[in-house]
């Protein structure tokens, strides 16, 4: 059986009188990669900002190694989580090695602030040719690795990682899940995504996450899912 590293239970998020989480429950296992899928709306990038600090949770808990705690941003990057958000944000006018030490900002000792940035190098071969370039010159691709790699320089034990593939043409989106895996099966890191590209996504996942108005409504191993009509039927609006 694989370690619980976070959970939450029966978590609600509340924007008004706007229910973006209803009662949510999810596991994130040691080494999995688990996907949170679902129409717009449904609540899935609300569960990783609720789980970093970026959403107000309601009512409910958020538990690391089964204790409960309040995130607050930084202190959840101590923890051992780190979140990759949507839009790749990398600081155009630094290059891409000052990218990555601003990601290693928990790392004191310079030695081996230098040798994490070196694996990602190696992590990412792409960045490794571009290091002294700065990052707004970079195809969109490569600063979705860039973004990656940033979030990785902390060590985590978990990678929340919120649509990847937006805005990338699908040979790109192929390399973007290849390197998801890579990482997953190197690095040995628990990753969290969420993905509109369903077929892309369930190829890499583990374990399968299904919302629609901010509930769980199914969850299982990436197999079930997609042999599963489920998905068909909530992006259609057949669920009651």
């Amino acid at each position: 059986m694989k370690e619980i590293l976070l959970q939450l239970k029966d978590v609600h998020v509340h924007f008004g009188g706007v229910k973006a989480l209803d009662g949510v429950n999810v596991d994130i296992n040691a080494g999995e990669v688990t996907a949170l899928m679902g129409p717009n709306g449904a609540g899935k990038s609300t569960i990783l900002k609720a789980v970093f600090g970026l959403a107000p949770v309601t009512s409910g808990s958020i538990l690391w190694h089964n204790d409960a705690f309040k995130p607050i941003p930084y202190e959840v990057v101590y923890k051992g989580i780190s979140f990759v958000p949507q839009g790749r944000r990398v600081f155009a006018r630094l290059t891409v090695e000052e990218n990555l030490e601003i990601g290693g900002f928990t790392v004191a000792n310079k030695n081996e602030l230098k040798e994490r940035i070196e694996r990602m190098m190696e992590l990412f071969p792409v960045l490794k040719h571009k290091r002294r370039e700065p990052s707004g010159s970079l195809s969109g691709g490569q600063q979705q690795m860039l973004a990656i790699a940033r979030g990785l320089m902390t060590d985590p034990k978990v990678l929340l990682l919120d649509e990847p593939s937006l805005g990338l043409a699908p040979k790109i989106v192929k390399e973007v899940f290849e390197k998801i895996k890579e990482i997953n099966l190197k690095q040995k890191t628990a990753i969290v995504v969420v993905e509109h590209n369903i077929k892309s996504l369930l190829s890499v996942a583990d374990r399968v996450y299904v919302l629609d108005k901010g509930k769980v409504v199914l969850h299982g191993n990436s197999n079930d899912i997609e042999k599963s009509d489920i998905m068909k039927r909530v992006f259609l609006g057949e669920l009651e």
